[in-house]
Parts: structure tokens; sequence; C-alpha cells
């Protein structure tokens, strides 16, 4: 199977400069976030959503949930030092956000959503609503 790559023709000459202009989520050799990698499953009566998140705390999660739309957002605080003696010779530090949006086939019931985040991996379950059944008019 071919994979597929962006060619960046600064990133290799200018990658200090030109890592806060980058449009697209960068990876952990940059010093940022890795992407947010989502999987979504369909069942006869609820989605489940499994999302990546590593390095993020739980408390810096954040789920919304409108209609058949459902937002991820994360902010990451990442801060590395390597000291030698009394001498710092690299510091580097992160502090970011991140988000996701997908739009599902079916509304949501909210009140029945749950939520785990375990080892890096936020797993939701987002049962769908209830639709109203077709209801024939009798004409008179």
């Amino acid at each position: 199977m071919a994979s597929v790559s962006i060619y960046d023709p600064f990133a290799d000459v200018f990658p200090e400069l030109f890592r806060s202009l980058s449009l697209a989520p960068s990876g952990g050799d940059r010093g940022g976030p890795a992407a947010m990698r989502v999987d979504v499953k369909e069942g006869k009566e609820d989605y489940t959503v499994k999302a990546d998140l590593p390095g993020v705390k739980k408390e810096d999660i954040h789920v919304e949930i409108d209609g058949n739309q459902v937002t991820l957002r994360a902010e990451v605080h990442k801060e590395s030092e390597k000291r030698e003696g009394e001498r710092v010779l690299r510091s580097e530090r992160y502090v970011g956000q991140f988000a996701r949006s997908f739009t599902l086939a079916s509304d949501i019931d909210e009140e029945r959503s749950s939520a785990r985040f375990e080892n890096g991996v936020l797993e939701l379950t987002l049962p769908k609503k209830a639709t109203a059944a077709a209801r024939r008019l009798t004409i008179s």
C-alpha cells in the first residue's frame, strides 16, 4: 500500500521559524502535540468514539455535543528541560490546543452519553436519540 506524505521545503531549512506558522498539527519531533487520531464506529443504537490524546490530562479535555455534531477539544502543557550541572543546555515548552469536530448521521442523546479516559485514550459512548415514528394523517 502506498503512503502519501506532504513535502514541506521549508521544514528542513527553517524548522524553528516555520513551526508556529504551520496549519497542520505538528508531530512529536517538532515539539507540539501529535494529531488527534479519532475512530468512530456506528452500532444499531449508539456510536463509539475513540480518540488518542497522549500527554493530555483528563481535566484538559472538553467534549461538546450539539444535536448530531460532536466536538473534542484538548489542551496540552508540555515542558522539558535538559540540564548539565547548572547550565541549561536545552529547554522546550509547548502550550497549545487542538480540536476535532464531526457530524454524525443521527442526533445524540446527551443525557445517556458517557465518556471514559484511560491510558491516553478517550472513549465516548454516544447513544442515538429515538426517532419519532412516522405518523399518517387522516384527511377529513
